[in-house]
């Protein structure tokens, strides 16, 4: 059965039970600040389980793309040494909000499995939970109740909590479940040892593939249970390992999940993948073949998360998730470097077969291939250009070794500061007979990741429910003012920001960030206090309103008053994004979509999809075309709350990566239509006036514009008319100030060319003066001195004067503006003859100087703070030709 069929048939199964088929949510969460990814297919629907929200239905089905790279859930390193971990994999899931529970979810699950799929009932092993004397949960007799009339009661296996008893976080809606795991080995394995034995033991034939999770508690902050008002199913199936069992394959990775994958790296690298049912044959394979089939697991798995997260707006970074997903990347990038022998981009060649494969039911990845192919094309290319700078780095870290072990500090500083990877240093110090000290490399690893843990650790309260009920609403599209309630609270401490907190209004004017629009700040006032909010954001679709204390008293009647000044400018940049990338468009192509944006009360940010620079002329044409409809004075078109289908008919814009509801927020100014959720002038000329600030790259294909309106455009001409002005009174008041700069610019040109030739006739007369003082040390032309050159130019004589003779070891100093710098020069023949290294001579002897540098064996510079220790490293730099 293709992986294509597999799909289906879940989806039209539960379709035909009444659940309503959903898309799968983004895979990057941008609106969920405790989630950087979807890591399971529940996490779309947090609010429900919460009680913060109504679902379109009781009963749901989908498929979700998840990854889990981060946090809890870290399958990473496992990806590529097994058959069936993955970084991304879908999950097929059903959903009862309320509605149905064990018996249905139970019953459904099996049916599914033996009739539809036609699995094997001797193969399939289920469990169910043993009880927790310490959550005072007890065994779970319904679900093994309704197992024995479908199973034997040989097959269904107790399991503890940490296999049977499914959290969503340390705090949140909770149950037990019950897994069903598929035995895939042959007979002969079977008749040797009984499936059972070997559930939850890690053995890649024997995997769960279906967890039916029954949420019926609420963990609180005190690691107590209590009841939810209602009760929930959330189920979720690994596709992969399903498609595994219904293909009778061994391994995730010989189904057609991913064989055209690795059938293109195959073509593109010629070297071959050995299927598992071969290795399990007992047929002998080498160390080498071993290591191809994992790098090759490795490239294939992780193309399909880094192409998804691209897909859905999310581009490698160095920071938060965009840091997460450059990581994937590169480690399969390494990993084709070093075990596949690919020292050229490759992995973008893989979308093209990934769209063909998942386009279909993920129409995301087929409209966005190109953009995708070219992301991952650039990053390949940058960072096998980090590679080569590593190469060069341990190179250098090897010359100054002594002996066979290098330290693991300067291993973890090539893989912490230049991304160069630890296993590849290990590699590459083994074929030299070298190794690094590993104990001090996970040393300093983990002081790392314990700064970085304690920097982000949070402490989050209960919420303390003054209001019960789903009474909280949005009205700010129209007041900055409304008289309030308090409906719940909660404290949140942080390393960051401190004791904070959060607090829930009844009917709140303030806007949450979102859609790149900051969070309103502003009072909650009271007839006897006023506390400030310093800022709001929406989790689990409760709008959060962020303040450093409490009223004293939170069931008084406050009035909600949004700081109009702040959310004023906020709208006017807010609006002004959007005419301007209706004027990008129109003038680059419908190419250009919006990957990300930041709009505050200063400036806006707009990044966009686009592969070349802007040029001056036509970011003076999207100013221009911002401006006349501005000029134009066009009104705010609201369309709130329509069915998505009937805006996308109208022409709005849609953004990839954003989760969309079945009716939507639709904004219109005159051409300019966008599905947008955030605050808006209510007509053009409010935002008075629009200026470019600047332009540039941020990724490859993703271009940058930063841009003002309003009050700071007025800012930012009154300060180029004062520096206009200082810079006339600077030219003595010329009548013509161009004509003044460009005089000016050509004097100091012919100045410049005649401080150079005076410097080459300087650095003519040193050299022939100098080639008079080398003195002859064993067999070697020797010369140290310092010289009163720039940097440039003592590098310049150092390279003259050991050119001039055979056998020659050159070391120059000179200070330049108050800094030492210091050069060395061996000629090549006695690099090779004794061993002598140019870069080792300035690492030694920058000590003297505080400082350090670098360079090739036979040329080395370097730069420090303390020029009185010049006269010693001249001192000693004969004694490298003792």
């Amino acid at each position: 059965m293709k992986s294509q069929d597999v799909r289906k048939q879940f989806l039209d199964f539960f379709k035909s039970n009444g659940h309503l088929i959903v898309p799968s949510a983004p895979i990057v969460l941008k609106d969920d600040p405790t989630l950087m990814f979807n890591n399971s297919g529940m996490a779309q629907f947090k609010e429900y389980f919460l009680g913060n929200g109504t679902p379109k239905s009781k009963r749901i089905a989908d498929t979700q793309k998840c990854l889990r790279v981060s946090g809890k859930h870290n399958d990473l390193e496992d990806v590529g040494f097994d058959t069936y971990h993955h970084t991304m994999f879908e999950m097929l899931g059903n959903w009862s909000f309320g509605d149905y529970f064990k018996k249905e979810a139970i019953n459904w699950a099996w049916q599914l499995l033996t009739e539809v799929y036609k699995i094997p009932k001797e193969n399939l092993y289920v469990s169910v939970f043993e009880g927790s004397k310490e959550d005072n949960v007890p065994f779970d007799q319904e679900a093994w109740d309704i197992w024995k009339t479908l199973i034997d009661e040989d097959r269904i296996i107790l399991g503890n909590k940490k296999d049977n008893f499914w959290e969503m976080g340390d705090q949140g809606p909770c149950g037990p479940c019950s897994e069903i795991h598929v035995d895939l080995r042959s007979d002969a394995e079977k008749a040797l040892k009984s499936g059972k034995e070997e559930v939850n033991n890690d053995h890649p034939q024997v995997v769960e593939i279906w967890n039916n999770v029954f949420m019926e508690f609420n963990r609180k902050a005190d690691g107590s249970l209590e009841k939810l008002p209602a009760q929930h199913v959330d189920t979720g199936m690994g596709f992969e390992r399903l498609c595994m069992a219904l293909q009778g394959k061994t391994s995730n990775y010989d189904t057609d999940v991913f064989t055209p994958l690795i059938e293109k790296v195959e073509q593109i690298t010629g070297l071959k993948y050995t299927p598992n049912d071969v290795t399990l044959s007992g047929v002998e394979e080498s160390e080498e073949q071993n290591k191809t089939n994992i790098a090759i697991r490795v490239v294939v798995d992780h193309v399909r998360a880094v192409a998804f997260a691209i897909a859905d707006g999310q581009l490698p970074s160095n920071t938060g998730a965009g840091y997460v997903i450059r990581r994937i990347l590169r480690r399969a990038i390494r990993y084709g470097f070093t075990f596949l022998g690919t020292k050229e981009p490759f992995i973008n060649k893989l979308v093209e077969v990934l769209a063909n494969q998942m386009g279909e039911f993920f129409p995301e990845i087929k409209s966005q291939q190109q953009f995708v192919t070219n992301v991952i094309r650039e990053e390949e290319t940058s960072f096998l250009r980090t590679l080569d700078q590593g190469l060069q780095l341990l190179d250098n870290v090897i010359a100054q070794t002594k002996g066979n072990e290098v330290s693991g500090a300067k291993a973890f500083e090539l893989y912490d500061t230049f991304g160069f990877p630890k296993d590849l240093t290990a590699l590459i110090l083994k074929e030299k007979k070298m190794s690094f000290n590993e104990v001090e490399f996970e040393e300093k690893l983990q002081e790392q990741k314990t700064r970085s843990r304690a920097a982000s650790e949070v402490s989050t309260e209960d919420w303390s429910v003054l209001i019960p009920g789903n009474v909280e609403t949005f009205v700010g599209y129209d007041k900055v003012e409304n008289e309030v309630k308090i409906t719940r609270i909660r404290k949140v401490d942080s390393k960051k920001d401190g004791i904070l907190y959060q607090i829930v209004l009844d009917n709140t004017p303030f806007y949450p960030e979102g859609g790149g629009q900051v969070g309103d700040k502003g009072t909650l006032v009271s007839a006897n206090e006023t506390i400030e909010i310093i800022d709001t954001k929406k989790e689990n679709n409760l709008i959060l309103h962020f303040a450093k204390q409490l009223p004293e008293n939170i069931e008084a009647g406050f009035v909600a008053k949004v700081n109009t000044d702040l959310r004023g400018s906020t709208s006017k940049n807010h609006s002004a994004t959007h005419l301007m990338h209706l004027a990008l468009r129109n003038l680059l192509g419908t190419h250009v979509e919006q990957k990300g944006s930041l709009v505050n009360p200063n400036y806006l940010r707009f990044d966009f999809s686009h592969f070349s620079k802007v040029s001056e002329e036509e970011l003076r044409q999207v100013e221009a075309s911002v401006n006349a409809q501005i000029e134009a004075q066009l009104n705010l078109v609201e369309h709130r709350n329509i069915p998505i289908k009937e805006a996308l008919d109208k022409g709005a814009m849609a953004l990839f990566g954003e989760k969309y509801g079945d009716n939507v927020r639709m904004i219109e100014f005159g051409d300019s239509k966008e599905l947008c959720g955030g605050i808006h002038v209510k007509n053009t000329a409010e935002i008075w006036h629009f200026k470019i600030i600047s332009e540039g790259a941020v990724a490859a294909g993703i271009r940058r514009i930063e841009a003002i309106t309003g009050d700071a455009v007025k800012d930012f001409y009154q300060n180029q008319e004062n520096t206009l002005s200082e810079i006339k009174e600077t030219l003595k008041n010329p009548q013509d100030t161009i004509k003044a700069v460009v005089s000016l610019q050509e004097d100091n040109a012919k100045l410049k060319k005649q401080i150079e030739q005076l410097l080459k006739e300087k650095v003519g007369a040193l050299k022939a003066t100098l080639e008079k003082d080398f003195q002859e040390v064993n067999g070697v032309n020797f010369l140290a001195k310092q010289v009163d050159l720039s940097m440039a130019s003592t590098k310049d004589l150092a390279s003259a004067l050991g050119s001039s003779k055979a056998d020659s070891f050159v070391f120059l100093a000179s200070i330049e503006d108050g800094q030492p710098n210091i050069h060395c020069y061996i000629a090549k023949e006695l690099v090779a003859s004794k061993g002598l290294n140019a870069n080792a001579v300035i690492k030694e002897l920058g000590k003297y100087i505080e400082g350090n540098g670098g360079g090739q064996p036979f040329f080395a510079s370097g730069k420090g703070k303390n020029a009185n220790g010049i006269s010693e490293a001249l001192v000693k730099a004969v004694e490298f030709l003792k």
